[in-house]
Parts: structure tokens; sequence; C-alpha cells
């Protein structure tokens, strides 16, 4: 009866913990989803703020919140959760707390898509989408180049998959700087820029069809939650309990490319973002994905939300978002390898 008790008592505890961390983290992106709509060149108060949202302010304010800073502001919300998920999906299918959703070439890829657009004018649809059309076309291909490249006699290894992801991003990075080399002044501005990561030039049209295209993919993240918890203990171990891993591996890596390519092909390349904040709410909440994608999404959202935000007051000039990211992220992750040497005596 006392360990039945025991068991409740941790129970609660931990729902509790999970509770009051997910409540945190949202109230903080609450807060950080104000100042991101009210701070800027055009300074607001609360009282200016609430009325252009609920359409009683002045013409300019109604503007600036609903046609610039909301779109923006929502698209870094949207990003954020979707890097962040197809970080926590990746290191779940690779058992590495180091990996990224760009870990296969997939960045690589859709930056060779985009550069094919902007330099060449090669495009599968007309119009003012045909960058981002290509840059999310070619992460796809990307994802089944790598992985019928690493498939052999029905199975995919892991080792194997890493490996052809980081062939496959060489070359298609040296693609880009071949493409790079040969543009015209006015089009290298515009491939230097996409890969810099920026959210602005954005609207609600890309936020309409960004937003279904992110909620598939977490919400099929989500659902295998248990059976990554089962394959994060190895894959005997989940074979064991009747999982197909072969299955759901590919399934998840699916869908964390669906993740990755409805955020770059919007915003560029943001680093770091699916690499730092994962691991991050890991050490707070534990490993356990049923908490651990909740968690990442609130996370992912306010990391890039405040990044955003940053960008826009700390400098004279609108900073592309995806330097500042990589400035702060690229710090944590040599602490993140310096950490994992001495933990397995690199």
């Amino acid at each position: 009866m006392l360990m039945i008790e025991d068991a409740v008592l941790r129970l609660q505890r931990r729902n509790a913990k999970w509770g009051l961390t997910l409540l945190v983290l949202f109230v903080l992106l609450f807060i950080s989803v104000y100042f991101s709509v009210s701070t800027g060149r055009i300074q607001m108060t609360f009282l200016e703020f609430f009325e252009a949202l609920i359409g009683r302010g002045t013409s300019t304010n109604e503007l600036v919140i609903w046609q610039l800073r909301l779109p923006r502001t929502v698209m870094a919300i949207l990003v954020g959760a979707g890097l962040t998920v197809a970080g926590v999906g990746m290191q779940a299918v690779f058992k590495n707390p180091m990996a990224s959703p760009y870990v296969l070439g997939l960045s690589s890829g859709a930056a060779f898509g985009a550069a094919l657009a902007i330099v060449l004018g090669i495009t599968v649809v007309p119009g003012s989408l045909s960058t981002t059309v290509m840059a999310f076309v070619f992460c796809f291909l990307t994802l089944m180049i790598v992985y019928n490249i690493a498939r052999s006699h029905g199975r995919v290894p892991i080792e194997t998959l890493l490996l052809a992801g980081i062939a496959v991003g060489a070359f298609f990075s040296a693609l880009v700087n071949l493409l790079t080399y040969v543009a015209e002044d006015d089009k290298l501005a515009g491939i230097v820029y996409w890969m810099m990561g920026d959210l602005s030039q954005l609207n609600w049209d890309n936020v309409l069809i960004v937003l279904p295209l992110m909620a598939i993919g977490i919400c099929v993240v989500y659902y295998y939650a248990r059976d990554l918890n089962a394959m994060m203990l190895g894959d005997n171990h989940a074979m064991n309990l009747g999982i197909e891993v072969g299955k759901i591996r590919l399934i998840i890596l699916l869908a964390c490319a669906l993740l990755t390519a409805a955020a770059v092909s919007f915003v560029g390349i943001i680093g770091f973002v699916g690499l730092v904040i994962p691991h991050v709410v890991r050490m707070i909440t534990g490993p356990d994905h049923r908490i651990l994608i909740p968690a990442s999404i609130l996370a992912g959202s306010l990391f890039l939300v405040v990044c955003d935000i940053l960008s826009r007051v700390v400098f004279t000039f609108v900073l592309p978002i995806g330097i500042l990211t990589a400035l702060i992220g690229a710090p944590y992750f040599i602490y993140l390898l310096r950490r994992r040497r001495r933990e397995i005596g690199w």
C-alpha cells in the first residue's frame, strides 16, 4: 500500500511540475508577444495597443499592429514552435541531443531551391511564392535523396543516414556557392538576405499557409510521443514492445521535414533554434516526450519572439533574425560540446 501511495504522490508531483512549467512558459510567451507587437519605432502605450487591437485606435496604430507586427509575431511563434519540435524529433531519431532540423542537409537543399528561383528564375509556380515553393520542394527532395542513399536491404542505419545527410548537404551547399558566385549583384543580395533568415516582408497570407503545415507536423510528432520514449531506450527495446521502429522513424523524419520546409521556405535559414531549445527544455522537464514536445513548442516560440524583439530594438537597424539566433546559439552549442566531452571522455 505504501508503495502505491508513493507512486501516486510522485505522479502528482510530476504532473504539478509539468503543469507549472507549461504555465510559466505560456505567461512568458504572452508577455513577449505583447512587447513584440507594441514595441518598435512607433511606441504605444498599453491603452493604445489595446484600442488598435480591437479596431478602435488610430488608423496608423491599427495598420502597424494588424498588417506589420502581428503577422511577423505570429510567424515567429509558428517558426519557433516548428523548428523546435523538428529538433526534438531529430534528436529522438538519432538519439543525440546535438542533432538539429538541418542535420540531414535540409537547409542546404532548401537554399539551393531558393537560389535556383532567385538566380535562374527556375520555379514550379509563377509569382511571389516562386522562391518559397522551390525551397519547400527541394527541402523534401533532399530528405528523399538522403533516405534512399542510406537505405540498404530494407534498413536505414542511423549512422549511414547521418553521413548521407552530411554529404548531400555539402553537395547542395557547393551548388549554392556556385550560384552565388555567378549571380548578378541584385540577385546576389537576394540569395544572401534569404540565407540570413528574416521575418520581415511577411503577411497574413503567408501565415495562413504555414499554420496548417506546422499544425500537421507537430501533431504527428506528438502522436508518437510514447513511441519516441521507447525508441530512446534502443531499437531492440522498442521492437520488443511491438513498435515498428523503421516505419515510425520514417514518419517522424517526414514530419520534421514538413516542419523544417514550412519554416525555411518563408523565412530562410534560422539556425540553432531546433538545436538549443529542445536541449534546454529537456534539462527542465526531463526526456519524456509527452511534456518535452508541448514545453518545446512554447519555449521555441518564446525564444524566437524574444530574438525578433531584440533584432528590432537593440540596433539602429533591423538585424536579420538568423544572425541573432546564431550569435546566441553558437556559444551554447560550444558549451554543449564541451559538456558532452567531459561526460563521455572525448
